[in-house]
């Protein structure tokens, strides 16, 4: 028997009129410091905050925070070094205090508040909705599993910091903060900011204060305690620090030594320096989510505990780009409501195809882009649903393949239908303007329309708020008497839920050794365009940037498809022939290609290509054996080599693979040791 937590699922009645806006804000939080200390067998939290506030707008004697399941203790209002006591009452969520007076939103005021919280004792279904939403989490705590280390931990977005400090649970809420945090002298600690000292207390015990002098959101705050070892890097004149267990201390750099030259990279191209005290990030056990980019201290689940074989296979990059593009994008600048999350998590995506673009080329960035296409397309669940959403259920909802994924995709049509130029200018102006405080869709809209000149209204409507996406039928034809080539594209996603897109994109036409490009605007459901042509086309290559975030049926030969994996210049263009191809592997003249493709320039390609091995006959597979040993043995990526691996044992079992096998056995990679392990025993 096991006991499994409740699942409390949420979702709209039909019907239903929903509208999640911004929060209402009552108060203006300055300044909070906490003084904490943890109970390790109660899993409990003693903690003393002081709260500096005002009345955001008008005037006020009340002050509601959000405490979750808290025990208070006493409630006193700041009077230089007096504390008068508060009256409040407290129903177990929201602590309401009246204050001594009415202040206006000229006059600050300084409460203390002395509490407990319990975030182990929250009940799932009633106090929080799922194990994922305590805020704090005290990892082994009795210590008695000797493969896990014992840690503390904080995730505080959505609203979950609550459960562990009295606060406010908004996105629009910014503040400075102290954390003074009282560990065992073994353990670390890490939080926001600086590190302004540590104090030794002669019980065993040390206390470290962290300090936060740029205001950022609440649900931002984080702590995090144990028995880390700490790499020091750094970017500029600023620490960069990678926090791990000791055992992958030795792996940290290599995992996460990219950092600097990201930090510069972004810095540069975005104009505005990367704004935070320090950067550090940490490896967690048992941590709720991928990852957290809480402000200068990022929080990392413990995929990225990694031997250098596992980083051969698959570095983290991607992971470690997008938590860092959003101490930007996020935490600089933060979405207004969790309606508006795709400003944080779009462009945090995005982030991954833009150092994939810088570290790799264009071509590893554009599979970046393919992944995220196909993992949105995929999930026909979601196609209705907008992406900016003022009618989620809950807000846990919001975290899904539309935020992350479709608005990636999204970001990148904006920067190709705008140009680089205004593209950049125009993030540098979102991010100035709105910096250390909050934004909304139309906040992004109206610098790109400052830039550009430029309405940008049928943008933002068609693609960030509304559903859905384009169904493009695609036909073209040649007329030999008026020497004219049409294309014909028809619109065929639901107009009843879906806007009927206006999309510019280019059409390239191969004829005869050259290549002209036709700029179109497409904005009708089914439209047609006629251009000049001295001779039946090799190729005519319709999104020839292939950057629409589309669902495309094309009519196209195997001939076209075979011209377009030789001459077309992207990545993109061999990967959809490619894929064409392997739907009709066994004829001859996809076979050939796809056996040229082996050697193609991207990975991607040369692992896609070895699919066609199931088609080929015996003197086929005969011809391509020794391309085979050469991609086990030498292709420079990893998955490449266990493919090929995979493939001498599955196919070339009647030959010697020994030789090949003892040295592929010995490989860095724990992919091809895999292989190999499982190919010899065939």
């Amino acid at each position: 028997m096991v006991n499994l937590d409740p699942v409390t699922v949420i979702e709209n009645r039909p019907e239903s009129t929903v509208y999640r806006g911004s929060y209402t804000r009552k108060t203006d939080l300055i300044n909070i410091r906490l003084d904490l200390s943890f109970d390790w067998d109660s899993a409990y939290v003693h903690g003393k905050a002081t709260i500096l506030a005002k009345p955001y707008f008008y005037p006020t004697d009340q002050l509601l925070l959000n405490a979750n399941g808290f025990r208070i203790n006493s409630v006193s209002l700041v009077n230089s070094y007096d504390k008068k006591p508060l009256q409040y009452s407290y129903d177990g969520k929201i602590l309401s205090i009246t204050l001594d007076k009415v202040y206006s939103n000229e006059q600050n005021y300084t409460v203390f508040i002395d509490y407990v919280a319990m975030p182990n004792k929250l009940k799932i279904g009633e106090d929080i909705s799922s194990s994922s939403d305590r805020g704090m989490y005290f990892i082994n705590i009795d210590g008695k599993n000797k493969d896990k280390p014992k840690q503390i931990w904080t995730q505080g977005e959505t609203e979950c910091n609550s459960n562990w400090f009295p606060t406010l649970n908004d996105t629009q809420e910014k503040m400075t903060q102290e954390l003074n945090i009282t560990v065992p002298n073994e353990f670390v600690s890490l939080s926001n900011g600086s590190l302004e000292f540590s104090s030794m207390n002669g019980d065993g015990t040390r206390t470290d204060s962290w300090r936060q002098e740029q205001a950022h959101s609440t649900y931002l705050t984080m702590l995090a305690v144990g028995n880390f070892t700490i790499t020091k890097d750094k970017w500029r004149d600023k620490e960069v620090s990678y926090y791990t267990e000791p055992a992958y201390a030795s792996t940290a750099r290599l995992v996460f030594g990219n950092t600097p030259q990201m930090m510069e990279f972004f810095s540069v191209k975005l104009g505005v320096d990367y704004p935070w005290d320090k950067y550090s990030q940490i490896v967690v056990r048992d941590f709720v989510s991928g990852a957290m980019e809480n402000t200068s201290a990022t929080v990392f689940y413990e995929g990225l505990n990694m031997s250098e074989g596992q980083f051969i296979d698959q570095n983290q990059d991607d992971i470690i780009s997008h938590e860092l593009f959003h101490h930007w994008f996020g935490d600089l600048v933060t979405a207004e409501s969790w309606a508006n999350l795709p400003l944080n998590e779009s462009f945090a995506t995005y982030a991954e195809y833009l150092w994939d673009e810088f570290k790799n080329g264009r071509d590893q960035a554009d599979f970046k882009g393919f992944q995220d296409l196909s993992v949105y397309i995929g999930n026909k669940n979601k196609e209705n649903v907008d992406v900016i959403r003022f009618d989620y259920a809950d807000r846990e909802h919001m975290f899904d393949e539309i935020s992350y994924q479709k608005g990636g995709r999204i970001i990148h049509m904006l920067r190709k239908t705008v140009g680089d130029a205004a593209f950049f200018k125009a993030l540098n102006l979102y991010l100035t303007r709105n910096a250390y405080k909050s934004a909304e869709i139309h906040d992004l809209r109206l610098v790109f329309e400052e830039v550009t000149g430029t309405d940008m209204n049928w943008f933002f409507n068609q693609w960030f708020l509304a559903s859905g996406h384009p169904k493009l039928d695609i036909q073209n034809s040649f007329d030999p008497e008026r020497k004219e080539v049409s294309v014909t594209i028809r619109q065929n996603q639901d107009l009843s839920k879906t806007p009927l897109y206006r999309i510019p994109m280019a059409i390239d036409i191969y004829i005869n050794g050259k290549i002209e490009r036709k700029d179109i605007v497409l904005d009708k459901q089914k439209q047609s365009f006629i251009f000049p042509g001295a001779a039946l086309p090799d190729l005519v290559n319709v999104d020839a940037e292939k950057y629409i975030l589309a669902e495309k049926s094309e009519v196209k030969t195997l001939q076209h498809y075979v011209f377009q994996y030789e001459h077309a210049p992207l990545f993109m263009d061999r990967m959809e022939a490619v894929i064409m191809l392997l739907q009709k592997k066994d004829e001859s003249l996809s076979k050939r290609i796809l056996i040229a493709a082996f050697e193609d320039k991207n990975w991607v390609i040369r692992n896609a290509a070895l699919l066609v091995l199931e088609s080929l006959s015996n003197e086929e597979k005969t011809s391509v054996y020794q391309k085979i040993k050469e991609l086990a043995l030498k292709d420079s990526n990893s998955q490449v080599r266990a493919s090929a691996v995979e493939i001498l044992g599955k196919y070339f079992r009647s030959m010697d693979n020994r030789t090949i096998f003892a040295i592929t056995e010995r490989d860095k990679s724990l992919a091809v040791k895999k292989a190999t392990n499982d190919a010899s025993q065939k």
